[in-house]
């Protein structure tokens, strides 16, 4: 049996841009990561004014995250507007069990389709890719439910035809790390208050500023477990780097510091969740 050939990235790049003709008008749930920002730019350059970028501002995004994606909104013409979002707020998302990430999701594309019917766009998209349908990410419940389009996986693309597409693009996002909410930094079964929010993204600004690129602090209570990326666990591992680390991190208000054997990976609080709970997590 003939076997049937993988799309090409030129392919799935005017798959995309048909999509995105196809809906005539489209406000982009709008974060600043490569996904996000390259839809964005993708639907500015194929629907001009037809196009909006929303980005929701909350304690879960980081400032230097905040600042970076209203300035690549900036430098590339794209149309941008802050909303605030209220998850804390919400008793199901702070108590932070396998199911958050639905909660903040719905929270969202609420108020993005509020603003959709108040602005008159057609739809709501967001920056989901082929890969993240592998991952558990119980806030692509939320998308469905309201009814959010996904070009860039409907188009076949993966994490890494964004990423090259991106690049071809000029994007200087192309190679951006990945940056999940602070909130997925805090263990599940521990409640994601302001002050725990504040301790990652201060402990995360200092070990950026000590030149770490691709890494998490995962909080555990007292203890901030740092994830740094094989490919800079070299530089991390040099005795006076680690004292400087072990510094940077309590004075974030941690009082200890433990560096992850088994380095970065995307989603690592999800390795402690039974098979049970991610199966009905995701039903649910």
């Amino acid at each position: 049996m003939a076997q049937t050939e993988t799309p090409g990235l030129e392919t799935k790049q005017q798959g995309l841009e048909d999509i995105l003709q196809r809906l005539g008008s489209v406000i982009v749930a709008y974060s600043g990561g490569v996904d996000s920002a390259f839809l964005a730019h993708a639907a500015h350059r194929i629907l001009g004014d037809q196009m909006l970028a929303i980005i929701a501002d909350s304690p879960s995004l980081a400032r230097s995250h905040f600042r970076d994606a209203l300035e690549f909104a900036r430098q590339k013409d794209i149309p941008l507007r802050t909303v605030e979002t209220a998850e804390l707020e919400s008793e199901a998302y702070a108590v932070n069990d396998a199911n958050r990430c639905f909660h903040c999701k719905d929270e969202l594309f609420t108020v993005l389709d509020q603003k959709r019917s108040e602005l008159g766009f057609a739809t709501v998209a967001y920056g989901l890719n082929v890969d993240d349908r592998k991952d558990f990410r119980p806030g692509h419940r939320a998308a469905v439910a309201h009814h959010i389009v996904a070009p860039l996986a409907e188009a076949g693309l993966t994490k890494d035809d964004v990423r090259a597409l991106a690049l071809q693009a000029g994007l200087e996002v192309w190679d951006k790390p990945a940056s999940a909410c602070l909130s997925s930094r805090i263990e599940y079964g521990r409640r994601v208050t302001p002050e725990a929010l504040r301790m990652v993204e201060m402990a995360e600004d200092a070990l950026r500023l000590l030149g770490l690129r691709n890494f998490r602090v995962r909080h555990h209570g007292s203890v901030a477990r740092i994830e740094v990326a094989e490919d800079e666990l070299h530089f991390a591992l040099d005795a006076a780097r680690l004292r400087q680390m072990s510094t940077a991190v309590h004075a974030a208000g941690f009082s200890y510091v433990a560096l992850d054997c088994d380095g970065y990976r995307s989603g690592s609080m999800n390795e402690i969740l039974p098979l049970d709970v991610l199966t009905r997590a995701a039903k649910t």
